[in-house]
């Protein structure tokens, strides 16, 4: 397909520049005719002024043609240009061709191509001659047709080689371009063929549970066996609703219809917050959540509700895969960053699965992040929402020995310079407490 679409882009990049470049040639050439026929006509007109200042004119026998066309032959050869004298009654009394050509006589002055029995083709002005009322006679300058033809001829020649290069040349650009162009969209194409399987079977999974516990408890009159089945049910919708959460969020952030919400606000009281809502999930597991922040309120600008977002799911990704110690956050900051580093003492990551972590639908371990709810989409999404804020995120970690992620944001003076910009729209989506883990 894409193949294909290559083809067709070139092929009429290579048409478009192929007609205009003939349009270009057509005109160069017309104009260079033109040029040289109007050459040739005022050569013409120049040689019967000439001439008729040059004419022994006698009172009884009119124009003395001896004296008059004495020394016109050779001068003419010379310059490829032939002249004719006509009496008043059209008869020929004098050329300097060397066999007349027996064109008949018709008076054009403004010059005309005439091509003689013998077929050389000549370009020829008559002129009717006279003083005062007597009529002198008639004088025809030919000139030959190939100090035209010639030179058009090697013009076309010159110009179906030079196009001949341009089309070819055009036509390897228009290939490689046209790949340069394309190469985006198969690429997108590629990461959308792929994000849709992986959706599909992500929401085709829990469905079919839905559908087969449904199914059971209504076959099963038992009340406490069918409310079981329910609750069953609701954790399974619960973690459908959280799927379908962050598949559209990250379909607005590629649709790029859906702008970046910021404000200046207290990054230190949004951590704050955070840390408060999931001190009850670290108790719960017995674990020791603790912070650090600077004596100065840390200000930032942004989305707030993305930002919320973001360490929300950090954190409560290493509170969910820490079995025990702590979970630790600290925020720093300096007049260009601001840092913010979650530490845990969880059960960690491979080092060769480092490198895939940010990966949409990636799982260390698909049995045990299925069975414990995630979708493979939490660090995908704080690392788009960090792009979104023109940050960073980059994750360290060991297994069994723990993982640590650092979030670098610019400082608010340095926002202002990138206020309008950023990696993608965002929207305003509530923020998670349930663990996401990648």
């Amino acid at each position: 397909m894409f193949q294909t679409t290559r083809r067709r882009l070139a092929l009429w990049y290579t048409t478009v520049t192929a007609v205009l470049l003939l349009l270009f040639a057509s005109g160069v050439y017309v104009y260079v005719r033109s040029t040289l026929v109007e050459r040739v006509d005022d050569t013409l007109n120049h040689v019967v002024e000439i001439v008729e200042r040059s004419l022994v004119i006698e009172p009884k026998i009119g124009v003395n043609i001896e004296a008059s066309f004495r020394n016109s032959g050779q001068s003419s050869e010379d310059d490829h240009i032939d002249l004719e004298w006509f009496d008043p009654a059209g008869e020929l009394r004098w050329t300097t061709f060397a066999k007349p050509h027996n064109i008949p006589l018709h008076v054009n002055p403004e010059g005309e191509t005439v091509t003689p029995p013998d077929g050389i083709v000549l370009r020829q002005i008559t002129q009717r001659l006279s003083t005062g009322d007597q009529l002198l006679g008639y004088l025809r300058v030919s000139h030959p047709w190939f100090e035209v033809s010639k030179p058009s001829r090697q013009l076309i020649i010159d110009l179906a080689l030079g196009i001949t290069a341009m089309i070819i040349t055009v036509a390897g650009i228009g290939w490689l371009l046209s790949g340069l162009a394309i190469k985006p969209v198969r690429d997108a194409y590629q990461q959308l063929k792929q994000f849709t399987a992986d959706a599909s079977h992500e929401l085709r999974n829990p469905i079919a549970v839905i559908q087969t516990n449904v199914q059971v408890a209504l076959t099963d009159p038992d009340e406490q066996f069918q409310r079981r089945q329910l609750e069953v049910i609701e954790r399974l919708t619960r973690r459908l609703g959280r799927l379908v959460d962050d598949l559209l969020f990250i379909a607005r952030q590629e649709s790029g219809l859906v702008p970046v919400q910021r404000t200046s606000f207290s990054l230190t009281s949004l951590l704050q917050d955070v840390i408060e809502e999931q001190q009850a999930l670290a108790q719960e597991k017995s674990l020791t959540l603790t912070s650090s922040f600077p004596d100065t309120d840390v200000l930032t600008q942004g989305d707030r509700d993305q930002i919320t977002r973001l360490f929300t799911n950090l954190i409560a990704n290493a509170i969910h895969y820490t079995l025990a110690g702590t979970v630790s956050l600290t925020l720093s900051h300096s007049p260009s960053q601001i840092t913010v580093t979650i530490t845990d003492t969880g059960i960690g990551i491979p080092k060769e699965d480092l490198n895939r972590i940010f990966d949409r639908f990636y799982r260390v371990d698909p049995a045990r992040t299925r069975s414990a709810g995630g979708s493979g989409l939490g660090l995908a999404i704080a690392k788009i929402i960090t792009d979104n804020h023109q940050g960073q995120i980059t994750l360290t970690s060991e297994s069994h020995q723990g993982t640590t992620v650092t979030v670098t944001l610019p400082a608010k003076t340095n926002l202002k310079a990138i206020h309008s910009s950023g990696s993608g729209p965002a929207s305003k989506i509530p923020s998670v407490s349930q663990p996401i883990r990648s």
